[in-house]
């Protein structure tokens, strides 16, 4: 896979892609992320990106020219003008799982960096195919959104994670929240670890963790709840616990 990452601030992502999970996938090449400068695009001395917003208001607004250039200079070498592009946005669809699934499935695609007070919107119009928003609050850019983005598809990559099981389990893969971990020692200060957890008895582990996981996201989750479904022994679970 491929990613390219278009961004007024390429430094950011210095950390974020150089360790854990998508450093390593890095390093073994499940995963090749292109780091590309909208600055590099612009053509006057100063390098200007940003512009007044037409009708008025606060803040700059970042200019259509150096990113429509930019990603056609990605797709030109590529070798095609069809490569998948994504602006990062407020208004855009919230990410989630089944997002992520999906773009983990594109063999390459292009992340755009909004910036300032917002981006010239004849490059969502125009340039973009979708938009994309990591939630409800605002950030300075898109940068921070499309590390998330790259972390959370790089996971799903056939060899990326250790354990394949942990892809399964981990929290919104079946649309539940994950159960609660523990480990060694099983009391600290205390606090005992659930003794069905050291009973050995793996079907009764499995029967826990799934009701702990339902409990988990009726009570912290409930919007996941409305959309879930659940079998008649998620249901039992349920009332069990009630």
């Amino acid at each position: 896979m491929r990613i390219d990452i278009l961004t007024l601030f390429p430094q950011m992502f210095d950390g974020p892609l150089d360790w854990s999970i998508v450093g390593r996938a890095r390093k073994r090449h499940l995963v090749d992320v292109r780091l590309h400068d909208i600055r590099a695009c612009t053509h006057d001395k100063h390098h200007v990106v940003d512009d007044y917003p037409y009708g008025g208001g606060a803040g700059m607004v970042l200019k259509p020219e150096p990113v429509f250039e930019a990603v056609e200079a990605v797709r030109e070498e590529l070798g095609s003008s069809s490569v998948p592009t994504i602006l990062l946005s407020p208004q855009g669809q919230l990410f989630d799982q089944e997002i992520a699934r999906q773009l983990a499935s594109y063999q390459r695609f292009i992340l755009i960096c909004g910036h300032y007070e917002g981006i010239d919107e004849r490059v969502a119009e125009h340039l973009a195919d979708e938009e994309i928003s990591i939630g409800d609050y605002l950030l300075s850019g898109g940068e921070v959104a499309a590390m998330v983005i790259v972390d959370c598809i790089v996971r799903l990559l056939p060899g990326a994670v250790g354990s394949e099981i942990s892809l399964v389990e981990d929290s919104h893969t079946g649309g539940l929240l994950e159960y609660p971990q523990y480990t060694r020692p099983a009391v600290y200060r205390d606090w005992a670890v659930p003794s069905v957890l050291l009973s050995g008895n793996h079907s009764r582990i499995a029967r826990w963790r799934r009701q702990q996981s339902l409990l988990r996201t009726a009570k912290r989750r409930p919007d996941l709840m409305e959309k879930a479904v659940l079998s008649e022994e998620d249901e039992k679970l349920l009332s069990e616990a009630s």
